[in-house]
């Protein structure tokens, strides 16, 4: 007998899903592999990494047709400038792009599409339009983006800080017209959600809901041996990781290296701190030059890294959402030190496996604190197997799509 066919859907997501190696891409990779299971994907999206146009093909495995698009940033940029001249986000005129659209037109004909999931406020403009008013229109925000750049403006200063102010105004418009408009709005934990209804009329708070990340724990196991790490690994080290052209990770290890790291290194001499993860820029390139500060760029797999480290460092002062390295350091049973912005969603209680602290004097206490104790086993992939398997946080989202009463 042959299995009903499935209803086509589509999904559109600002930067290709795969490989799933950074915070966005493994939560549009762990969206679609689910929804794959229930629909046949049709997916839009751009690659702004030439690292990842070899990955192109392997979305079919969970796609019925994939269209991947270059975004020149260069390009995108002049593109985004436009948005001075319509007095709208620069976000928009940034990632349009008229033979996306075309795409996506064309796909609307050729299949009986009902359902959209649209992944990030930028993407939801290629389907904000009059006649796909039927459709079933789902937007997973993830996090407010606004709000990052009102705290990039926060820390910045001048033109800059005008710049970014005005993004953030403009674009918390636009996320609050697109959730009038669509007829579900999702975010990454139930804080996110519950700061975006306080901007929203109260008939649309029921509009919006929360579908946390999750972590492979089978992949991230404390199993993974140091010794299978590409690059020689020091002896006693610290780690963090992330994708090193994010101004927030940029911006927290700017600051550890700063001001916590010389208070580490002065009493553990023998310690290092890695910083893991592709694309780094000069600012972040610079910090090797501190003593026992090591930064990898791009590698393969980060769990060796995090394998063999004292501790995992997630020191944020800029952050919205879930930190996934937060996650997967805990579910590699590794302690993690990290500021009350990066444990926002999670909320694993303030102990042996997780210190949060805030601030430089408590950050290096905490450090100094977890370095001073005997090695012990975290009982961190304890709290995420109970509450972060990717089964668990994504069985909403089936129901989300199709309209069905949670």
């Amino acid at each position: 007998m042959n299995s009903p066919k499935k209803p086509a859907l589509l999904m559109l997501v600002h930067r290709i899903p795969y490989p799933p190696n950074k915070g966005d891409k493994i939560r549009s990779f762990n969206l679609m592999k689910a929804l794959s299971e229930h629909y046949a994907i049709h997916l839009g999206c751009f690659i702004d990494d030439p690292y990842d146009k070899q990955y192109r093909d392997k979305l079919l495995q969970w796609c019925a047709s994939v269209c991947c698009i270059d975004l020149i940033k260069w390009q995108a940029k002049l593109r985004g400038l436009s948005g001075f001249l319509s007095n709208s986000a620069i976000t928009l005129p940034y990632y349009f792009n008229p033979a996306m659209a075309g795409w996506v037109n064309k796909q609307m004909l050729q299949h009986d599409i009902n359902h959209v999931l649209v992944y990030s406020s930028s993407m939801a403009q290629y389907v904000d339009h009059e006649q796909y008013q039927s459709l079933r229109r789902v937007i997973d925000f993830v996090d407010i983006d606004s709000d990052k750049w009102r705290q990039y403006a926060e820390k910045s200063g001048g033109i800059k800080r005008w710049f970014y102010q005005r993004e953030a105004r403009l674009l918390q418009q636009y996320e609050m017209q697109i959730c009038q408009h669509f007829n579900s709005s999702l975010f990454v934990s139930d804080d996110e959600a519950k700061a975006f209804r306080s901007l929203l009329p109260l008939q649309q708070h029921s509009r919006v809901y929360s579908v946390l990340n999750g972590v492979d724990t089978e992949y991230f196991s404390p199993e993974v041996p140091p010794a299978s790490a590409e690059k020689p690994l020091p002896p006693h080290y610290i780690v963090f990781t992330g994708a090193m052209d994010y101004w927030a990770n940029v911006d927290a290890v700017c600051w550890f290296c700063q001001h916590v790291w010389p208070r580490l290194k002065q009493q553990h001499p023998d310690l290092h701190f890695l910083i893991v993860g592709g694309n780094p820029g000069q600012d972040v390139k610079a910090l090797a030059q501190q003593p026992g500060v090591i930064v990898t760029g791009r590698v393969q797999d980060v769990r060796p890294y995090i394998s063999g480290a004292r501790f995992a460092v997630a020191p944020m002062l800029i952050a919205r959402g879930i930190q996934n390295k937060v996650l997967e350091a805990m579910a590699m049973d590794k302690t993690v030190v990290c500021t009350s912005m990066a444990m926002e969603g999670i909320n694993a209680p303030h102990g042996q496996g997780a210190l949060i602290a805030d601030g430089v004097e408590a950050f290096s206490q905490a450090c100094l604190q977890t370095l001073g104790a005997a090695q012990a086993t975290a009982q961190n992939r304890h709290w995420i197997i109970q509450h972060f398997t990717w089964q668990q946080t994504l069985a909403p989202l089936r129901h989300v799509i199709a309209g069905d009463p949670l």
